[in-house]
């Protein structure tokens, strides 16, 4: 009771005081409680009123300091920022305005806080590849820094025990050098004994470098020697398909032609100033051209950053001519004549930089889209080769030679993957070969043949769980060979008596529409059912085998 006569309260946490009588108490009481500065929030048991509605609700919830502090290593690991960041004074005064009683940590416990969290997450991918029901395909890449330092990253794609399609960067660490094959062959196994995973490798993706056929011998014999791999290492070393095919499309674009010279000039002198890119975006506004899309500087090394270049100059050709004709030094625009030329060499490019995105792809099943890609690369090159316009003609007269080269040293295992994908099985293998070599049942064909049924016998000797995943190749890959493929397929369906293997192969197939999902009917699956009963089909274990790990994935 105050000095007044009146019903008075007090604040215990801030010794304010208000009116407490009947008729305005609760409500200062509510407003006071939202106001109050030294309201404790950490007791969750404390009920408040809460703004919408006077319903009741709980208070902001307790401060829980390891949960800050996991979440501060997160960030630090997630950002690459430095330990001390954990020290700087501005961080500190906030951390301190946000939670008083915070508990502030130095370098050296958030340190330790990261190593021991990466701890945790290792145990947890270990146990993912222990309980995975297949075989783990590897990927694998070396990448000299620009102080000469050598690191090796390690990847593994496989499918959980969820049956979900994982990819998981298992090392990225210090190579010394040399870079030799015998080096890598014992860091590699070293890493493979530390993940415990030397008995369920299946295939290792690396790129054409002269040290990776010795480092892949040597590997290949220590794990055989170990009986580690399926059928003696046969199916375990898979060359890096977009290296391959980057080596294809170099052979003819290292000697770069003369138009694609003057759109690169053109390029970098629009991009050389300030003031000449005002001048272009006025240019491309003048002729109702996107300017978000933007302009593209190619690196030489790399085609598919030509093809981008030319591909985003040619939407921006009027604007170029423009900026020729409004009276700037600009004196390397393409003539009409050249910009015919660049139209024409884009478009032979266009059809092999899908085909490496296919090949890049990191979240869906590569293997089985080697084959048909590959067959559309030697079908477009092919084509080239008869063209009128005589550059082009030469230019895949160059790359056929070095696709032939590697066609020649052809993956089985792959070639088995596309067999696994109900929509071609061995009649595309067959017809593929066929077109390639002019005749039907090729000594390439034959070796595939056998080799399927060689591991199809391999993997009935024991339980194997199974997955059907299906990929569809991109609309303008498919479609140049799926009308006459289906043609093909329609005259080679006979009727005998075979093998559940055999049946699954020869399984009538509605024509194939390789862009949609596919839909297998009732009496496919029963059959599919009693052959992953027996050994499965589909528990090889090959996911994304395409493309090897490239290190600056990682920096």
């Amino acid at each position: 009771m105050g000095a007044d006569h009146e019903l008075k309260a007090k604040c215990k946490k801030c010794g304010v005081v208000y009116m407490a009588n009947s008729k305005n108490g609760t409500g200062r009481m509510r407003r006071h409680m939202q106001l109050c500065v030294r309201r404790d929030t950490r007791d969750v048991g404390q009920l408040l009123m809460s703004q919408d509605k006077g319903s009741l609700a709980l208070s902001t919830k307790r401060f829980d300091a390891e949960h800050f502090r996991e979440l501060i290593t997160t960030a630090i690991i997630l950002h690459d920022l430095p330990f001390s960041f954990v020290e700087y004074e501005a961080i500190r005064a906030t951390y301190q305005y946000l939670h008083p009683e915070i508990t502030l940590v130095t370098r050296n416990t958030l340190k330790a806080d990261v190593q021991k969290m990466y701890s945790r997450e290792k145990a947890r991918i270990k146990s993912m590849l222990e309980l995975s029901p297949g075989r783990i395909c590897l990927t694998s890449d070396l990448w000299t820094s620009i102080v000469a330092d050598g690191y090796l990253s390690l990847t593994a794609h496989f499918i959980d025990k969820d049956w979900v399609l994982q990819k998981r960067i298992l090392n990225f660490c210090f190579m010394p050098s040399r870079h030799t094959g015998i080096a890598l062959s014992e860091k590699l196994y070293a890493l493979l004994c530390e993940w415990g995973i030397e008995y369920k490798v299946f295939t290792l993706t690396l790129d054409n470098a002269s040290a990776n056929d010795v480092f892949v011998d040597l590997l290949k014999n220590q794990l055989i020697e170990n009986n580690a791999l399926i059928y003696d290492g046969s199916f375990f070393h898979i060359r890096c398909c977009a290296h391959v095919l980057n080596l294809v499309m170099q052979e003819r674009l290292k000697d770069i032609d003369s138009v694609v010279k003057k759109i690169r000039e053109s390029v970098k002198y629009v991009r050389g100033s300030q003031i000449r890119k005002k001048k272009f975006l006025e240019c491309v506004n003048l002729m109702g051209l996107d300017s978000k899309r933007g302009l593209r500087q190619d690196v030489p090394t790399r085609w598919n950053s030509t093809f981008l270049m030319l591909d985003n100059v040619l939407y921006y050709r009027r604007a170029f001519c423009h900026l020729e004709l409004s009276g700037s030094n600009y004196k390397d625009c393409p003539n009409p004549y050249d910009w015919e030329k660049a139209e024409k060499i884009c478009e032979f490019l266009e059809p092999f930089y899908n085909i490496t995105c296919v090949f890049s792809g990191a979240k869906y099943p590569t293997a089985n889209l080697y084959f048909p890609t590959v067959y559309t690369s030697y079908l477009s090159l092919k084509k080239s080769e008869t063209s009128e316009d005589a550059y082009l003609s030469a230019m895949a007269k160059a790359m056929l030679t070095k696709f032939e080269k590697y066609w020649k040293d052809f993956s089985l295992i792959l070639a088995i993957a596309i067999v696994l994908d109900p929509r071609y099985k061995l009649n595309f293998v067959d017809y593929a070969y066929g077109n390639v070599y002019g005749m039907k049942g090729s000594p390439q064909f034959l070796e595939v043949k056998r080799n399927l049924k060689l591991l199809f016998t391999e993997y009935s000797k024991g339980n194997v769980s199974t997955i059907n995943v299906v990929t569809s190749l991109p609309t303008p890959i498919a479609k140049l060979f799926t009308e006459e493929f289906n043609n093909f397929e329609s005259q080679e369906q006979t009727v005998m008596q075979k093998s559940e293997l055999e049946v699954y192969l020869d399984y009538l197939d509605e024509p194939k529409h390789l862009n949609l999902p596919l839909v297998l009917e009732d009496e496919l699956k029963q059959l599919k059912e009693e052959i992953d009963r027996r050994g499965g089909l589909q528990g090889l274990g090959i996911a994304q085998v395409c493309a090897s790990s490239n290190a600056t994935d990682f920096l």
